[in-house]
């Protein structure tokens, strides 16, 4: 039998062979880099509990995507910052979101807290000084002259508002109108109240 080559191949050294996938810490230290391509990977691996974990925190989806590309983008800008004696990247990242979200929530609350302060304010300063000027020197039988010169709904605002407390946001909800209806008929309200009262003073 003639000699030659075999008929069976052995398996070559450079047969490719499955590779596991980048782990977070390579793609990050690619990121560092700028390697885009890196980052999509590392996008697609940390937006998932990113996102879950800044949902449980601030009940609200659509805030939570926002605060969740917010912490994306400062793991690209800050990702040479990540240090491994830390803990992995996964870990990093996540208590990025946690500070963001809870900063988030802060944020939303002091919000909040203003414009109810803004509210109070208002009614207690309310347009031009009018009540300063005329509801508190004037006697209760000339407001009571003058309030019968306003409309139903005008009255309804200024009892709500001024004789019993309510927030702008809350006569709005007792009335069933836009808070902006609100504030421009109470507006309108004391400038005729005090034209009224001037016209009997």
């Amino acid at each position: 039998m003639a000699t030659g080559a075999s008929v069976f191949a052995l398996p070559s050294a450079t047969t490719a062979v499955d590779e596991a996938p980048p782990s977070p810490e390579a793609l990050l230290s690619r990121v560092t880099l700028g390697d885009e391509q890196a980052f999509a990977g590392l996008y697609d691996l940390l937006a998932g509990p990113i996102l879950g974990l800044v949902t449980r925190i601030l009940r609200n989806r659509a805030i939570s995507e926002e605060v969740t590309q917010e912490v994306l983008v400062e793991i690209w800008r800050k990702a040479s910052h990540f240090s491994a004696e830390r803990g992995n990247v996964k870990t990093w990242a996540l208590t990025i979101a946690h500070r963001r979200a809870i900063d988030r929530v802060r944020s939303e609350q002091a919000a909040s807290d203003r414009e109810e302060r803004a509210e109070r304010l208002d009614l207690r300063r309310p347009f031009d000084e009018v009540s300063e000027t005329t509801l508190a020197t004037l006697d209760r039988e000339r407001v009571k002259v003058a309030l019968s010169s306003l409309t139903e709904i005008q009255r309804e605002s200024i009892n709500l508002a001024y004789y019993k407390g309510f927030t702008y946001r809350e006569v709005a909800e007792v009335l069933h109108v836009p808070v902006g209806t609100i504030k421009t008929r109470i507006r309108d309200a004391l400038i005729r109240l005090r034209d009224a009262l001037g016209a009997h003073s």
